[in-house]
C-alpha cells in the first residue's frame, strides 16, 4: 500500500534548570565555567557565545541542577535581532532565570538601564518568562566603581529581586547564589 508522506520541522529547546541571561559579555560563560565542569568559548568581545553551553552545578551532597548559559541579548532580540529568537527559545523550559548584570563602568550603558531592556526582551518575546522566578547577578564587582553602581542599581530596582554581588573571574559570591538557585528550582 502507498505510505504516507510529511515533512516535519523540528526544533530542539534545552531542558535545563536555570538559565543565565544578559548582555552579551556580561560575564555569563565565566560563571558556567567557575561553577561547573562546562567549559565554553570565553573571550572579551560580544557574541563569543553563539551556542547554549549546559553546566552540572553541584550543590553539596547528591543535589544538583542544570545551568544553561545563553547566548547575550541585545535590545530588538525578540523580533530576532542578534539570533534573538534562537537564543530565547532555550528559555522556554527553564524555571528559573540569573540575571548578569555588567557592573562595570561603561559609557553607552548601565547595568539598571541593562535590566530594564532584558526584562522588557524577555516579556515581548513571551508574557511566561518575565514572570518567571529571576534573581540577580551583579557580575564584576572586583573592578572599581562597581560598588557604586550596585549601590544604584539597589535603589533602581528596590526590594522587588535579590541581588547578589559576585566577581565570576574571581569566585566571589558564586557559591550563596547558586545555592538560591538551587533554592529556587526545588520550590
Amino acid at each position: 500500500e502507498p505510505g504516507k508522506e510529511a515533512w516535519l520541522l523540528l526544533e530542539l529547546k534545552l531542558l535545563a534548570d536555570v538559565g543565565l541571561v544578559g548582555f552579551p559579555n556580561a560575564g555569563k560563560s565565566t560563571i558556567i565555567s567557575r561553577v561547573s565542569a562546562a567549559k565554553p568559548k570565553i573571550a572579551d568581545y560580544p557574541f563569543t557565545t553563539l551556542t547554549p553551553n549546559l553546566g552540572v552545578v553541584r550543590i553539596g551532597e547528591g543535589n544538583s541542577f542544570v545551568l544553561a548559559d545563553i547566548p547575550g541579548l541585545i535590545e530588538g532580540a525578540h523580533t530576532g535581532a542578534g539570533l534573538g529568537h534562537h537564543f530565547l527559545r532555550h528559555l522556554e523550559r527553564t524555571k528559573v532565570l540569573i540575571h548578569v548584570l555588567d557592573m562595570s563602568e561603561q559609557p553607552e550603558r548601565t547595568p539598571w538601564e541593562d535590566f530594564r531592556i532584558i526584562n522588557e526582551e524577555l516579556k515581548a518575546y513571551k508574557e511566561m518568562l518575565a514572570s518567571r522566578p529571576q534573581i540577580v547577578a551583579a557580575n564584576k564587582m572586583d573592578l572599581s566603581g562597581a560598588e557604586e553602581r550596585l549601590t544604584e542599581l539597589k535603589s533602581k530596582i528596590g526590594e522587588s529581586y535579590e541581588i547578589f554581588p559576585i566577581s565570576a573571574a574571581t569566585g566571589l559570591g558564586l557559591g550563596p547564589l547558586m545555592e538560591r538557585a538551587f533554592q529556587l528550582v526545588q520550590e
